[in-house]
């Protein structure tokens, strides 16, 4: 029955003289999305609308679900496209697609025509008190609520005339690629996913680095990374991920170091290395999954003193003032969370303190990480240089080699 989608946004409208980059950004994610889906489309926009036409059969329920997670939309109206051939076939147009949509006709609605084209015979007014004349008359079960209906009958004057009455939400946000580019610091538990999401979320291109500490984890825990990236990626669109090895400098730490400072320190290390790699591939920020006072490397002066050591870009916490119900909600509405409850750990769980600082201070944390000066310098560059590059999209992953990086 549908052979298009009409894709409405919200933001972007306000974006004055720039609304045209935005609208473009937003085209160029659609079309990617829909490059998986079974079908050939043709994606165009008009005036505060983008049109979205199949050429000839295609998978509907394939290419809903891929508009879905398109950040820029808020709504998706699957429509059908009519030739103007005179109201009256317009009139029977409407009853047939009434009677195939709505086998049940005990329901209020409303008629809501516009009129894009101001060269129709007929002003909106007119259209809607017409069309619901003729509605009633045709299926006198169904009855008139303009304030409150259950169903709105749309009606779309252009060039063509575009019919819908369903409006399926979408995924809100800014398109990617109008936000800047951000590193992710991605674990393999609940929250970080969550937090590249809602970062990607408002526009932002996505980059990643995981801390792997082989063989205390395992290549499951890193593949369970890898592919919460890649369900990140439907929404955020490619992300490349650095993955980083970690155990050399997480056993220096713990033989140098007071084991209840062991957390904070590590996560000093990661944020400086997270903070390199962010530099060489030009990314903007620093993205963490972290909470107030969720667990104790997450209390107001641990993040003051994990936040010291970077000196170049901010550090943004999306997730800062949620409960944990409220990110468990959203990891599983975008699909992570069963993936992040899979039992492989990830370094962070590794050597934790049974009674691990909760106000560190400092002075003390930089004075005990002297005591790292002989080696630590020559770890960090050993773990940058000798990272591994993932190439992560949706549908496939691939390890690769620096140079074939589009960074």
């Amino acid at each position: 029955m549908f052979q298009a989608f009409l894709i409405k946004y919200a933001e972007i409208a306000i974006k004055g003289k720039n609304r045209n980059l935005f609208e473009d950004a937003l085209l160029k994610r659609i079309r990617k999305a829909l490059k998986e889906v079974d079908g050939s489309f043709i994606v165009s926009k008009t005036r505060g609308r983008v049109h979205v036409e199949a050429e000839g059969d295609f998978d509907y329920d394939g290419a809903l679900e891929a508009l879905k997670k398109v950040f820029g939309i808020t709504s998706i109206c699957p429509v059908v496209v009519l030739e103007d051939k005179g109201f009256d076939d317009l009139s029977e147009r409407v009853m047939e697609y009434i009677d195939r949509q709505y086998p049940d006709k005990n329901f209020s609605f409303k008629v809501n025509a516009r009129r894009a084209r101001k060269n129709y015979p007929m002003e909106s007014m007119e259209i809607n008190a017409e069309m619901g004349g003729r509605i009633l008359e045709r299926f006198p079960e169904m009855r008139v609520d303009v304030r409150d209906p259950e169903v709105k009958i749309n009606i779309e004057i252009r060039e063509e005339i575009y019919l819908y009455s369903i409006t399926i939400p979408g995924a809100g946000g800014m398109p990617i690629g109008t936000g800047g580019k951000a590193m992710l610091l991605l674990s393999g538990g609940i929250d970080s996913p969550v937090a590249g999401y809602m970062i990607a979320k408002r526009g932002v291109v996505l980059n990643a680095v995981y801390f792997h500490a082989p063989p205390y984890t395992s290549e499951r825990a890193k593949q369970k990374v890898v592919d919460l990236a890649a369900i990140v990626s439907g929404f955020a669109g490619t992300i490349w991920l650095h993955v980083v090895n970690f155990t050399e400098i997480q056993k220096y730490i713990y033989d140098k170091c007071p084991h209840d400072e062991l957390t904070i320190i590590m996560r000093r290390y990661m944020m400086r290395i997270a903070e390199r790699i962010a530099l060489q591939t030009d990314c903007q920020a620093l993205i963490t999954g972290e909470s107030i006072g969720q667990v104790a490397s997450q209390t107001m002066a641990s993040l003051t003193v994990t936040n010291e050591v970077v000196e170049e870009i901010p550090v943004f916490r999306p997730l800062i003032g949620f409960d944990k119900q409220d990110i468990v909600e959203i990891s599983e509405k975008i699909g992570t969370f069963e993936t992040s409850i899979l039992p492989f750990e990830d370094c962070c769980t590794i050597w934790v303190a049974k009674h691990p600082v909760t106000k560190p201070s400092a002075k003390r944390i930089r004075k005990h990480e002297e005591f790292l000066a002989n080696e630590i310098d020559r770890m960090i560059d050993t773990a940058v240089d000798g990272r591994e590059l993932w190439k992560v999209e949706e549908h496939e992953s691939i390890r690769v080699t620096e140079t074939d990086s589009e960074e």
